[in-house]
């Protein structure tokens, strides 16, 4: 630390020995008694009012949609209307995560709309335009997140993330109000709609910050606002929305029994598919009924009853344990999110894999550069075939590839696509006549394998923690969970361990469970943090106790510098609305703004900030300017921190005038 932070620290500190600046704090975690709320409560719930309808944003790596439900029958959850194009296999419930920018950069379409036109346009204009797709996956793999991180277009120029990310959620903002407003025939303001953002659980800080700051832009709430807008994280979403299960809107991998007339082996082929047969026909009314009462599913769980939901999606896979806690049904995480880039992306990758083994990496690489909308083609011929992998499938699978991949490899190599697949090693790729790679189901199956195992790997850390044990339901959920490969993989792994069940609509469940926790974010009453938190202070310098490099004299006082005072532990539980309080006091009385830096670690027992692991990941920001100055020289702001919720908040008091102190909690712009 330096000398200029260690005094920053001055005013930090709140440890059992006193500072120099005098600490007033209490280091524990004291529940936030409604004396220390500045705001009025009643005028909290008629806030809470406001907001006629609830829409959800499911952000979605591959692909995205919105649903929604009106405050006043919550029992109604209304999905998006189809949308114009879509491929041949694919249900449009949702539509792909793609985005296109004209050569000016300005905005031009979203979703198929986007994909439809870039593949239209001719080869020398497309390489001006700039098209996205599978971008979210940048804010998970980004180590240092900033507002200023790019993304790069297909065509290889770059555009700051965050105006891609705004444009994504303007388009769905749009879109939505106007479904309202043409539904209610009056146009439909911003202000009455509460929104909902889906992210991955696994998700740090920075890329959920990232999310909000890329709302406010787009305009869904703003920082003078910030209640309107709630971050979900994806698999508490589905966790919401599986309690409310109907045994008719499952399907059981384990059972036994018949499900809806299904024999266990016909369940994981064509019992999914008699259910995909069953949503289609109810599909036109995009309306879906939550019954309030408990879905038939907890008729069987028991207080203290534990499930995993596992949220297989594109980009990641994460899991939540959750508890079960009666009669409200109220749920508590037991153990801290877990996952990583397990989603079906991965399977796109080995098939990129494979083409470059056949063609070569270089030409490969090539291709992409010089011909991205055919590169882009050729992906989505390959998304219809990977749907089509089953497990028990024994005819081949036919890849067309497009004409200009055919004439480039010529141009390129000097022989044909026939002659490279003959030449390589690969003997289950083999060339059909009219223009196809055609794969075994075998080569087919072994592109999913390295993922599937990720994830049944990981799923089996998890099962052998102590506080997991007695699991007794396993949901599977999310697009990758449609995979008869991955559903057979799990309930062969899992199924002796408790039963794995697949909602019927599984690439809608966190969509509809993201509308039901924004009309009660209160469900889940305990979290578990992911990382330990806390900041540097001075503490009094104890011989023997600390380290003698640590020792700084100050006005013949001896300190120890760079103690970590923790907020919280990873993995500790912590209940909604628990706050953890710390008071700070200015250096100097005539100081008007508090920074202080917040640490984290993955390991729960640290010392000093200095130690291995422990980085520093954010700021605390406290704005005093603005509150009385006729306050005593010595100013105690007391600062209250909330961890149990889906984002870290913060709030202030001046504790002299118990006014409120601007506070703000920082984790991208430090």
């Amino acid at each position: 630390m330096s000398e200029t932070e260690s005094s920053a620290a001055d005013a930090v500190s709140t440890s059992t020995y006193s500072s120099p600046a005098k600490s007033l704090g209490d280091p524990g975690i004291t529940p936030l008694s409604p004396s220390h709320i500045v705001k009025d409560s009643d005028a909290d719930d008629a806030v809470e009012q406001l907001f006629l309808v609830v829409v959800a944003i499911d952000f979605g790596t591959t692909s995205s949609g919105y649903a929604y439900s009106f405050t006043k029958e919550p029992e109604c959850i209304h999905v998006m209307r189809r949308w114009e194009g879509g491929d041949p296999g694919v249900s449009n419930q949702k539509t792909p995560t793609t985005i296109l920018l004209t050569p000016e950069r300005k905005f031009h379409s979203f979703g198929y709309a986007a994909r439809d036109f870039y593949h239209d346009l001719d080869p020398t204009e497309s390489k001006h335009w700039l098209y996205f797709e599978k971008f979210k996956m940048k804010l998970h793999t980004t180590g240092n997140l900033t507002m200023e991180t790019d993304l790069t277009a297909a065509n290889g120029k770059k555009v700051k993330a965050l105006e891609i990310f705004a444009y994504a959620l303007q388009f769905f903002k749009e879109q939505a109000l106007k479904e309202l407003s043409d539904q209610g025939g009056s146009d439909f303001e911003n202000t009455e709609v509460r929104w909902v953002i889906t992210v991955p659980a696994i998700w740090k800080q920075p890329a959920k910050q990232f999310m909000r700051q890329a709302a406010y832009k787009a305009g869904l709430a703003s920082p003078e606002n910030p209640e309107q807008l709630i971050i979900a994280l994806e698999p508490e979403a589905a966790s919401i929305y599986c309690r409310k299960l109907r045994l008719h809107q499952m399907i059981d991998l384990s059972s036994r029994a018949p499900v809806n007339g299904y024999s266990p082996s016909d369940t994981i082929g064509t019992g999914f598919t008699q259910a995909k047969e069953h949503v289609r026909r109810n599909r036109q009314s995009r309306t879906f009924l939550v019954e309030n009462v408990i879905g038939e599913i907890w008729s069987e769980l028991e207080e203290g009853d534990r499930y995993i939901v596992v949220d297989s999606g594109g980009g990641t896979v994460d899991m939540t344990v959750h508890q079960i806690r009666l009669p409200e049904g109220h749920l508590k995480e037991l153990y801290k999110a877990t996952g990583g880039p397990y989603g079906s992306l991965g399977v796109d990758y080995e098939f990129e894999k494979l083409l470059c083994k056949i063609f070569g990496e270089d030409f490969i690489e090539q291709f992409k550069i010089k011909r991205p909308a055919a590169w882009v083609d050729l992906m989505i011929a390959f998304e219809s075939r990977k749907r089509a992998a089953a497990p028990d499938r024994t005819n081949p699978l036919n890849i067309t590839l497009p004409f200009s991949f055919i004439d480039y490899y010529k141009k390129f190599r000097g022989h044909s696509v026939e002659h490279a697949l003959r030449k390589s090693n690969v003997d289950f790729v083999k060339w059909s006549s009219q223009g196809m790679l055609r794969m075994s189901p075998d080569a087919m199956n072994a592109l999913f394998k390295p993922t599937i195992d990720q994830i049944v790997q990981h799923l089996s850390d998890v099962f052998d923690k102590p506080e997991v044990t007695n699991v007794k339901f396993l949901f599977l959920v999310g697009g990758f969970a449609e995979s008869p490969l991955l559903q057979q993989a799990v309930q062969s792994a899992f199924g002796s361990r408790c039963r794995v069940i697949i909602p019927q609509d599984v690439g809608l469940t966190i969509l509809k469970g993201a509308v039901l926790f924004g009309l009660d974010p209160a469900v889940i009453k305990v979290r578990r943090s992911p990382l330990t938190y806390g900041v540097g202070v001075l503490n009094r310098f104890v011989e023997g106790k600390h380290p003698p490099e640590k020792l700084l004299i100050k006005d013949g006082t001896r300190w120890c510098t760079d103690v970590f005072d923790k907020f919280i532990s990873a993995d500790q539980s912590v209940a909604l609305g628990e706050t953890v309080t710390r008071s700070y006091t200015p250096a100097k009385p005539s100081q008007l703004v508090i920074v202080i830096n917040i640490y984290s670690s993955e390991q729960d027992n640290v010392s000093f900030i200095t130690e291995s692991g422990v980085k520093k990941c954010g700021t605390l920001r406290l704005d005093l300017t603005g509150t009385d100055a006729s306050v005593p020289s010595r100013r105690e702001i007391k600062t209250l921190m909330q961890f149990g919720d889906t984002e870290i908040k913060a709030m202030a008091i001046d504790v002299a005038t118990s006014k409120s102190v601007k506070v703000g909690i920082d984790f991208l712009n430090y």
